[in-house]
């Protein structure tokens, strides 16, 4: 398949208020994330993220962002229907993973920070359904997209991406899907225009 054959599937990551899956509604990316990690500042609760998963439209996922969560509290999101998909984004293992797989039928992402090779390999050997590979702490511009022409298997693109850097990084690789967050915000605040021309961009390329 050519490049230019493949429109990446899109991920909203960070939605936290009703305005923000209003604005996912509208835009349709095809899945959007809650983040459930304590420390994080676009965090949500069981209930919170029980609300805004009843305003989504149901053509969008709802990927559910973990940091060496509990099996049991993933679980019991995932059986309530609060979320579709898993993400793992701590320290978890292939015992740990196998271990929520016993639990579960609903897919599991595992994100991996890309520094260099061996980080691609390690990634590639996964037994999680689908990978997100992240450039870490930092921007896009200091990713180094080469190391990612080695993976050989489907992935989310993360990190750093934004309205400015997002058709160079598709130029240069031909991820899965692209997963935004701080990208689409203003201010810390999901912007509803800045979701939808990051969503038109990815979507109209030539």
């Amino acid at each position: 398949m050519k490049k230019d054959d493949h429109i990446p599937k899109i991920k909203l990551c960070g939605l936290s208020r009703p305005a923000d899956i209003e604005a996912a509604n509208k835009c349709k990316p095809d899945y959007i994330g809650f983040v459930f990690w304590e420390k994080s500042k676009r965090k949500v609760d069981k209930e919170k993220a029980k609300e805004l998963k009843a305003l989504l439209d149901c053509s969008i996922k709802a990927v559910g962002v973990f940091v060496d969560e509990s099996i049991d509290i993933i679980k019991d999101l995932l059986d309530e229907g609060i979320i579709d998909i898993a993400q793992l984004h701590g320290n978890e293992d292939e015992s740990y993973i196998k271990e929520l797989k016993a639990v579960t039928d609903k897919p599991v992402i595992q994100a991996f920070q890309i520094k260099d090779r061996s980080d691609i390999i390690a990634a590639m050997g996964s037994s999680a359904d689908m990978l997100l590979l992240d450039s870490g702490q930092g921007t896009g511009s200091s990713f180094d997209w080469e190391l990612l022409k080695e993976a050989d298997r489907e992935f989310f693109l993360a990190g750093g991406l934004n309205l400015s850097n997002i058709e160079g990084a598709l130029d240069a690789i031909t991820p899965f899907a692209v997963d935004v967050s701080s990208g689409i915000e203003t201010d810390g605040v999901k912007d509803s225009q800045k979701m939808q021309e990051f969503v038109n961009i990815v979507r109209n390329r030539k």
